[in-house]
């Protein structure tokens, strides 16, 4: 019998014709609203895809609960504002706030992140068959923004104070130590996580981002290669733009909101990369019917599934009908 984890492969290698693997992405929105119908989505279609738990220090910083109303401050002391119970908030106050950012030389990483409990994880891998991703992920644009505040972030990548090119060689050095870690680890992927699309388009240029942030990302995922581990990244917002440049530097699996850039425009990556996930859940998953949700899931595989390339993820967020979350999941089941 295939186990979760072999059948992740299989698909990440378009070698799958047994069934396509399964992820449920779920916001604490979710069971404090829905529990009895989310306990019988996992029962009836349980996860292939689990993630670790970070074992490691504990961070002297975070303050709070990131779920709930009020205030939240994480381990690198940004503190998030939020207003409506079960998601997470904004940041309202950012860290780093001198103009020529001179202040980003005192900043103090968290350096717990790193230092990892290696054998509580590879007991924790070896006693499951799922594929296991870690419990952190490099994040460099939307770090950047959480320390130094999305609009000033946007005016500076503008007008390139020389401290902030530092700052980022900084960050980007602490999230390749961080990778690395884990990478030495028996996780069988490692992890990034950039929210880089606006409803239509990229947030910066593609050229900007192919300046400062592609390499980044070919470190990232280079190091996860060079330890035999497979390379998944998310983004929110319209991306297409970069798709190219994340093929090109050998990522194995995109979350990406696959409805809002159109599945004609990504059929051109069918076989190329997997596509983890998801269906819609700005429309779709709300307010659409059965049947549409249905269309949708078959819509998806026609598009992009060819032996493999697609892993069946949703998230179970604000708004979502758990009839449709179900239902998704059901036709999945179905389809291969």
């Amino acid at each position: 019998m295939v186990t979760s984890r072999e059948l992740v492969y299989r698909t990440l290698e378009l070698k799958n014709n047994i069934r396509v693997p399964r992820e449920l992405w779920i916001l604490p929105w979710a069971n404090m609203n829905y529990q009895e119908e989310l306990d019988k989505i996992r029962r009836d279609f349980p996860d292939d895809i689990v993630s670790v738990p970070g074992f490691c220090e504990k961070s002297p910083r975070i303050r709070g609960d990131q779920y709930e109303v009020g205030e939240y401050m994480d381990e690198w002391g940004c503190i998030f504002t939020n207003r409506q119970r079960g998601i997470i908030g904004e940041i309202k106050n950012p860290i780093i706030r001198d103009e020529d950012w001179a202040d980003a030389d005192d900043f103090e990483f968290p350096e717990e992140l790193i230092h990892i409990d290696k054998d509580k994880i590879n007991e924790f891998c070896q006693n499951t068959d799922k594929f296991v991703l870690p419990a952190e992920y490099a994040r460099p644009f939307e770090r950047l923004q959480f320390l130094r505040g999305t609009e000033q972030l946007y005016i500076d990548l503008a007008y390139r104070p020389p401290k902030m090119f530092e700052f980022i060689e900084k960050l980007h050095d602490f999230n390749c130590r961080m990778l690395s870690a884990w990478a030495e680890t028996d996780v069988d992927a490692l992890t990034i996580m950039d929210d880089w699309g606006s409803q239509v388009n990229l947030l910066i240029s593609p050229e900007l981002w192919v300046e400062i942030f592609k390499p980044m990302y070919r470190d990232y995922i280079e190091i996860a290669h060079k330890h035999g581990k497979k390379a998944f990244m998310h983004s929110d917002g319209n991306i297409l733009a970069i798709i190219p440049h994340l093929i090109d530097i050998g990522l194995d699996a995109l979350n990406s909101q696959i409805f809002c850039m159109g599945l004609e425009n990504l059929k051109q990556f069918k076989g190329e990369i997997c596509f983890w996930g998801e269906i819609d859940r700005q429309w779709l998953l709300p307010r659409g019917t059965e049947k549409q949700i249905e269309d949708a899931v078959k819509s998806v595989k026609e598009s992009l599934w060819t032996n493999g390339g697609c892993i069946a993820q949703c998230e179970f967020s604000i708004g979502a009908n758990p009839k449709n979350v179900y239902k998704v999941f059901e036709v999945w089941d179905k389809l291969v």
